[in-house]
Formats: structure tokens, C-alpha cells, sequence
């Protein structure tokens, strides 16, 4: 079952990119974009990532933070993000157990027997970590609306 609107957000902890154990709770206090996506250094993953960096002083302003999630080591992460000039936490759910949690995954994805990825997905939580917006894609090439996140987190006091 995967987490809906009005949730607990369930907490967890993951490595991020630079292989320090992470929290959610840690961000309680914040409002908080956990943005899920598909794989590092893919082209649809790159561009949403990229956006969220672009979009940061936005984000800021509306006191909240982003974290990305991905299956991807922290390895691959850590490359990712100095590739990218990614300014906000990368999280490695290596062992899938937070992405189905989430949004899910894609199980057997592009036809690799056996692989299986996040599906891009996009949950805000309040500063209690409650869940108050909730986007999960099937079409791994599906963005995110990000002006409809920044109008969800504006909502949040």
C-alpha cells in the first residue's frame, strides 16, 4: 500500500549521497518535497533533477526543502550530483523498501528481467511530516507539474 494524502509520512532512513545515514524525521520543522525518479543520469531523471536545482531559491523561499530519492547507489548519486551541481540531498533506497512504501516501483522495468526502479513520484509533507500532496506517475517519462508543487507547498503555513 502506498502512502496517500492526510498519512503520517512513514519515517526511514537511507544513505545519502555521501554515504551519512539520513533521516526523514531529521526534516521535521520543514516542509518537505520528496521527489522519487527512476534512475541517475537518465534524460527525463536529469531534466526533473535539474529543474528542482534551478527552482531552489523558489524553494527556499517557500521554506522547503528537497530531497531526491532514487534506487541508484550513493556512489552513482555522488556523481550525479557534482555532474549536475545538484544543490539539495540525494537519497539511495538501494533496497527499494522506501519506494514501494511511497509511489512504488516499476518491477521488470524496460524489459530487464528482474530490474526494478522508483516510479517518479512527488510527495510533500507539512512541517509534522504529514502528507499533503501526493503525485505518482506509471509513465516513467512523465514530469512532475512543478508550478502546481510550488502552489501545494504555498498552501502549507
Amino acid at each position: 500500500m502506498t502512502v496517500k494524502v492526510g498519512d503520517a509520512a512513514p519515517d526511514f532512513e537511507l544513505y545519502d549521497q555521501d554515504r551519512k545515514p539520513r533521516r526523514l524525521s531529521e526534516f521535521k520543522g520543514k516542509k518537505v518535497v520528496l521527489a522519487f525518479f527512476p534512475g541517475a543520469f537518465t534524460s527525463v531523471c536529469t531534466k526533473e533533477m535539474c529543474t528542482f536545482r534551478d527552482g531552489m531559491a523558489e524553494f527556499n523561499k517557500l521554506d522547503a526543502t528537497v530531497i531526491g530519492i532514487s534506487v541508484n547507489d550513493p556512489f552513482t548519486l555522488k556523481g550525479f550530483a557534482e555532474q549536475n551541481n545538484l544543490n539539495f540531498v540525494l537519497l539511495s533506497d538501494y533496497t527499494r523498501e522506501v519506494s514501494r512504501k511511497y509511489g512504488g516501483v516499476h518491477e521488470d522495468f524496460i524489459g530487464m528481467k528482474g530490474y526494478s526502479v522508483a516510479k517518479r513520484a512527488v510527495f510533500i509533507l507539512d512541517r509534522d511530516l504529514v502528507v499533503r500532496y501526493a503525485w505518482v506517475s506509471e509513465d516513467p517519462l512523465k514530469e512532475p507539474d512543478y508550478e502546481e508543487i510550488k502552489r501545494e507547498l504555498a498552501k502549507i503555513p
